[in-house]
């Protein structure tokens, strides 16, 4: 697959690196493309970087968002001829201390941030994983054979779900299906299932037990 990541941080970084030794083309997308010659030369010869622009020019199958939460509603508007045939994979969490009103807002809304990001992105389909995780468990904890850590995700529908789920796998990691994106508000900061590393039996545990109220 082409994956285009919007943000090259602990997470959009490591899952660039991880999915590129995994086989697929990773286009890191940056303000300042010429800053990531490191990350491109540790990622491998799958790997480029780009400038946001360029990134969604390449038509990429996923576009992964890992950056802050606050430049969702820039990228949406800005890009919104070049995504409408891909998936969005959001990572992103709305953090008010940094993200400032707009993250607030939707933390107080009645709709959880999977759905915001859904309804900016509104000509794709959007996925959401990897926005639980630890960086450093991300970093140093994928491609196990035993000892599998759990990754939950929630998808818009069956295509995005499956290439998700196929992403999640090919890195070493347990996909775990939370629900449609009406579901992810667990998967929200300070909410259950927020930063856990666990493996597939406990977090499915913990997803049902919120389930059953």
């Amino acid at each position: 697959m082409k994956i285009g990541i919007i943000g090259s941080g602990n997470i959009g970084g490591n899952l660039g690196k991880h999915w590129a030794l995994a086989g697929h083309n990773v286009l890191f997308g940056s303000r300042h493309p010429e800053t990531l010659g490191s990350l491109v030369k540790a990622a491998g010869s799958n790997t480029k970087a780009l400038n946001v622009a360029e990134v969604f020019e390449a038509n990429a199958d996923v576009y992964v968002l890992a950056m802050p939460f606050k430049a969702i509603d820039e990228i949406a508007e800005l890009y919104a001829g070049e995504y409408g045939d891909s998936i969005i994979l959001d990572a992103t969490n709305p953090y008010p201390e940094r993200d400032g009103e707009m993250a607030q807002h939707v933390r107080d809304a009645n709709y959880n941030a999977s759905e915001y990001t859904a309804m900016k992105f509104a000509t794709a389909k959007t996925a959401k994983a990897f926005n639980t995780i630890q960086a450093e468990h991300l970093k140093n904890r994928a491609f196990r054979l035993e000892d599998k850590l759990s990754v939950p995700f929630a998808a818009q529908d069956q295509k995005s779900k499956a290439v998700v789920e196929t992403l999640i796998a090919d890195i070493g990691f347990d996909p775990v299906y939370v629900g449609d994106l009406s579901e992810t508000k667990i998967m929200d900061p300070d909410q259950e299932i927020y930063g856990m590393s666990v493996s597939k039996p406990e977090l499915l545990e913990a997803i049902h037990s919120q389930k059953s109220f």
